[in-house]
């Protein structure tokens, strides 16, 4: 299935994916007018008066024994796509891993476990109301579809610019690190020197004692 997704996105077989993309972009638009029920029952009545009238032309050259009955979809009948007791095990334990990590992020955020990670959020979700002002969620998820079918051709056709692009802007932001880090360090206080150590009484005995026996010698 990651696969078969892979392939779509990056265009490997032209005709399937711009049947793909098309089918998406124009079902998605629909919805600005129509409603969910009325274009995916649309959707379904196009499909199957293309199907119904191949499976009865078949037939009819059947009949004529101008075929030898052979059915136009037989392929796609034949094809497997019910899952095995391993696969539907791990994709449950998938999604409910999912829903287990997204509830406790948002407990985790909602609650003030991080002040950082709270703060963020709270910003994300201000900039969020504005957007859902300016937009609907369905023009981002149309746009999300044209960015992900469109995003690793572009990237395919311009690798080697991007890159030299990329490289160029981690250089630009390592200067910027760096300099911030000088400015810094020459800002900073210089440390205090330690003040010199008091000298002990016994220290003191002995150098007063030296003192009287220079004097005595003299």
């Amino acid at each position: 299935m990651a696969t078969k997704l892979v392939d779509l996105v990056y265009w490997r077989r032209m005709s399937k994916t711009g049947v793909v993309f098309t089918g998406l972009v124009i079902s998605l638009a629909s919805l600005f007018q129509l409603s969910a029920i009325t274009v995916l029952s649309h959707i379904c009545l196009g499909v199957m008066s293309v199907t119904f009238i191949l499976r009865l032309c078949y037939k009819l050259l059947e009949l004529l024994r101008w075929s030898p009955g052979v059915h136009p979809f037989q392929s796609y009948l034949d094809h497997d796509s019910s899952l095995t007791d391993k696969e539907t095990v791990m994709l449950v334990e998938e999604v409910v891993l999912l829903i287990a990590f997204a509830f406790t992020e948002i407990k985790r955020l909602i609650f003030i476990e991080s002040m950082i990670d709270s703060i963020k959020f709270i910003v994300l979700l201000y900039l969020l109301s504005y957007v859902g002002v300016l937009t609907s969620g369905l023009t981002l998820v149309i746009t999300a579809v044209i960015v992900v079918f469109s995003l690793p051709l572009f990237y395919k056709k311009q690798q080697m610019r991007i890159r030299r692009i990329v490289r160029a802007v981690n250089a630009f932001v390592k200067r910027i690190k760096n300099m911030c880090l000088g400015l810094y360090d020459s800002m900073k206080p210089a440390p205090a020197h330690a003040p010199a150590a008091a000298p002990t009484p016994a220290s003191a005995s002995a150098s007063a004692s030296a003192s009287k026996q220079k004097a005595k010698s003299k």
